[in-house]
């Protein structure tokens, strides 16, 4: 059995805690700064908060966490910054998702504690880029592991800012390869590659990042760093391109470009999106885990 002591659970779910309070309010300071046309008149976004529970099958409290969206802001048409912290028994069918990735006597003690941060961002300008990022942990009396990554979605690309946006999540992995391991950013970037595909429209759903999952290199410590260093690159990866890109003029071909975009979105998140598989099926609050959804989008 593998464990872990409930002060590094809290100093985890701490961490994402504080990480969804620096993004969120980082996002209602873009909001505040002066409004690009055509929504000058509108006011500065900001986030509704609203705390979720998890309920066990017997009634019980498991945990839960806060949803935090914002809608129809002047920068932001619509984003969620989520933390949760969840705990209990996994169902049949998560033990045997677990099962098949490995993780071993889940029918015998299928408990389980997670905890992390989701966000994604839909912007107003089309010019803006989507965004995704997660960070999270997760553990059973048989493992424990962190996972995460960011991905970036635009729909009208720009090679300098794909550029960026790698070069922050580079930034991210160097340092904190594991003893004998080589190039983990080139292999979390191949591995968000991959796994950001959609395979029934044979192509990606955006420019890439990174991805990485079942991160347990046996020193806690070194992998939490490690995710604590995705987290800490995703502002300064996102915020150069929402304000290079948020006052661009824009054309209503531009926005159907970015309407089309979504639905490709909204299909990746609903069809093969693991999280939003595990987020329903252990009984999240359903808002909270589809809140990646776009608020508006096109399908030709």
């Amino acid at each position: 059995m593998t464990d872990i002591s409930k002060t590094r659970k809290r100093d985890a779910a701490d961490w994402f805690h504080e990480l969804r309070d620096r993004i969120v309010a980082a996002f209602e300071t873009v909001e505040d700064a002066d409004a690009p046309r055509p929504f000058a008149d509108l006011p500065a976004g900001r986030f509704e908060v609203t705390p979720t529970r998890r309920t066990a099958d017997d009634g019980s409290d498991a945990g839960g966490g806060l949803m935090s969206v914002m809608r129809g802001g002047r920068v932001f048409e619509k984003v969620g910054v989520n933390w949760s912290e969840v705990h209990g028994h996994l169902g049949d069918r998560a033990q045997k998702a677990m099962a098949a990735r490995g993780v071993p006597g889940m029918a015998d003690d299928p408990r389980f504690w997670a905890s992390g941060i989701s966000l994604v961002a839909h912007m107003r300008n089309p010019h803006v880029p989507a965004v995704h990022m997660n960070t999270r942990m997760f553990w059973t009396p048989h493992a424990w592991w962190f996972g995460g990554g960011s991905d970036l979605n635009p729909c009208l690309e720009y090679p300098e800012d794909t550029a960026h946006f790698h070069a922050r999540m580079q930034q991210a992995c160097d340092g904190h390869e594991a003893e004998g391991e080589a190039g983990r950013y080139a292999r979390l970037k191949a591995w968000a590659d991959e796994y950001f595909y959609i395979p029934h429209r044979k192509r990606a759903r955006g420019v890439g990042g990174i991805f990485y999952d079942d991160l347990n290199t046996g020193d806690w410590d070194a992998d939490f760093a490690f995710t604590r260093s995705v987290g800490e690159q995703f502002l300064p990866a996102f915020l150069p391109l929402v304000e290079k890109r948020r006052a661009q003029p824009w054309t209503d071909a531009d926005k159907d470009v970015q309407l089309v975009h979504r639905g490709l979105y909204a299909e990746y998140n609903l069809v093969y999106d693991r999280g939003t598989k595990f987020g329903l099926e252990s009984g999240h609050d359903a808002d909270a885990v589809l809140m990646s959804l776009p608020p508006e989008a096109k399908w030709h």
